[in-house]
């Protein structure tokens, strides 16, 4: 096998592992986003010590960096932090076409990117929404600056 067929070859092989990454579902399309959020705020306001953020990801289910993202977060070192310190609610946008105006109520523009994320205090105040698009490029972050952006974010005990 030449060079040229070697690439090609792992090429097609990281293209497959990324569809197969992409076909476990992260994102509930069928939930409503708003009540998810109500319910985040009402588990968050409800903690004192410690407090607790809320955080929303804006994804989809066929986007490869939202699958990247929450892989990141599920490690032990993320997940005992966000554990500790958030609320998730997961919020799907379908091909851009669900949950525009909650994003947009968040100052999310989607638009530039996804997953995007918004951090909420624990009475559902934004603290910190993605504009730019920071984690629509995930699969090419380190674990450990996906960890800072978390650590930036958690409530100050």
């Amino acid at each position: 096998m030449n060079r040229r067929n070697v690439l090609v070859a792992a090429g097609a092989l990281l293209g497959f592992a990324i569809v197969g990454a992409a076909s476990e579902p992260v994102y509930d399309e069928q939930v409503d986003a708003r009540q998810q959020i109500a319910a985040a705020i009402k588990t968050a306001s409800q903690r004192t010590k410690p407090a607790k953020n809320i955080v929303l990801v804006f994804g989809a289910n066929w986007c490869p960096d939202c699958h990247v993202l929450d892989e990141q977060m599920q490690k032990p070192g993320l997940a005992s932090l966000i554990e500790k310190s958030f609320v998730v609610v997961k919020i799907a946008v379908g091909r851009m076409d669900k949950n525009v105006d909650v994003a947009k109520e968040y100052g999310v523009p989607i638009k530039n990117g996804i997953p995007a994320l918004a951090i909420l205090d624990s009475r559902g105040k934004l603290l910190y929404a993605q504009e730019q698009g920071q984690l629509a490029d995930a699969r090419h972050m380190s674990f450990e600056s996906i960890k800072a952006l978390f650590e930036q974010w958690k409530p100050h005990q």
